[in-house]
């Protein structure tokens, strides 16, 4: 039995922040009811990334809103919104990531919510809070990254601002979510209270950078990215990305000296003060670039990972696929829609009991269980 079976989500959101915070709920356990409105649904479906499609929608929505139950319901509808509260009045959970005020205009903020269903734990995402200038601005996932700060951490010192190539805000937001209905659903547990979970895509980057951010509080000073081979702007070298005679090579925290000695390179032998591994970073890794180019990525691992030097070859998603440290992981799943396309994606990283958290259904059509549930929830009008 996994752990939050018994569990009811009703989840309003789209796109990814908060679709993201029910698909790991789903993996634990809990039940999912996708509410999206008619004929369009959830923009995910329709935004597309790439020339990629399963049943002529986007991976993206396929790939996030696996192991929920779809529901359609125009929620400015009067009869529609009547049957949606009457699930809410039913479920443990409700998550949405609406725009500050649109939630109110509908009916269905927290207050009115908690008035249907007292025990309730409702989550909410928005992309800068409930206040001040950039509370109307659209929550999205670049924008996120590009105010926080974070795009100066990426890159090389001449590169300008480098965004994270993933959608981090908006996983991390709903990652945060998670944390926080977990937290009420223990508390409801203990001392039958329910709660309020709110999470702002902005704070979410602003938490993921509490490293150089409590650095910044200290003494003033922005991050200096390295003139080449950048991978983390608060650590000296040799920590980046080296390119080899066929590939590339990760160097983590390691001793210049000890570095010298393992690669045959004299010149590094010279940097004896800890110090200057940060304070002149660019010239050693400059002498990295030049050595590390000149032999194949394994015998560079063959001398270096016997020695406890924390190091990595560089892989592409086809490589660590066919790896034996991937495979091992179990960590792709097959699942399958109600009509019956089957397609893989990933699965829960989280294990509960040695178990890996796995579900063989597939996203939802628009509206395909709304007749179940009507009969199921005696909703009214159903």
């Amino acid at each position: 039995m996994k752990p939050l079976e018994d569990i009811l989500v009703i989840d309003l959101s789209q796109f990814l922040s908060g679709p993201s915070a029910s698909l790991r709920l789903a993996d634990l356990g809990a039940r999912v009811i996708k509410v999206e409105r008619p004929a369009t649904g959830d923009i995910c479906r329709h935004l597309y990334v790439s020339d990629c499609e399963i049943d002529g929608e986007s991976t993206i929505f396929h790939a996030i809103n696996r192991n929920k139950e779809g529901y359609v319901a125009d929620l400015k509808d009067a009869g529609d919104l009547a049957k949606v509260r009457q699930l809410i009045a039913k479920a443990d959970v409700v998550l949405h990531n609406f725009r500050p005020g649109v939630i109110d205009r509908l009916g269905l903020d927290y207050a009115s919510v908690k008035a249907i269903n007292p025990g309730i734990v409702y989550g909410e995402i928005s992309g800068y809070g409930k206040e001040g200038p950039w509370k109307s601005k659209p929550g999205q996932d670049l924008l996120a990254q590009s105010l926080s700060g974070m795009t100066w951490l990426s890159g090389n010192a001449d590169d300008g601002p480098v965004p994270v190539g993933v959608a981090i805000a908006d996983i991390w937001a709903g990652a945060l979510l998670v944390t926080g209905v977990l937290a009420c659903l223990v508390r409801r547990s203990i001392r039958g209270e329910g709660g309020l979970v709110e999470v702002n895509m902005l704070e979410a980057m602003l938490d993921y950078q509490f490293e150089p951010l409590t650095v910044h509080l200290q003494d003033g000073s922005q991050p200096e990215r390295t003139a080449t081979n950048n991978a983390h702007a608060l650590l000296g070298a040799p920590y980046g990305v080296y390119q080899t005679a066929d590939g590339y090579l990760a160097l983590a925290m390691a001793s210049i000296v000890q570095l010298g000695e393992l690669l045959d390179c004299q010149e590094l032998t010279r940097y004896t003060d800890p110090k200057s591994w940060y304070d002149q970073r660019d010239e050693i890794k400059q002498i990295l670039v030049d050595r590390l180019v000149t032999r194949p990525t394994a015998d560079w691992l063959a001398i270096l990972e016997p020695a406890d030097i924390w190091c990595a070859e560089v892989l592409n998603w086809d490589r660590l696929m066919h790896s034996e440290g991937f495979q091992v992981l179990d960590m792709t799943q097959q699942v399958t829609r109600g009509n019956g396309t089957g397609y893989q994606t990933t699965c829960c990283p989280i294990r509960i009991d040695g178990q890996r958290l796995k579900a063989s259904r597939g996203s939802c059509d628009l509206g395909e269980h709304n007749e179940a549930i009507d009969r199921e929830f005696a909703i009214a009008g159903g």
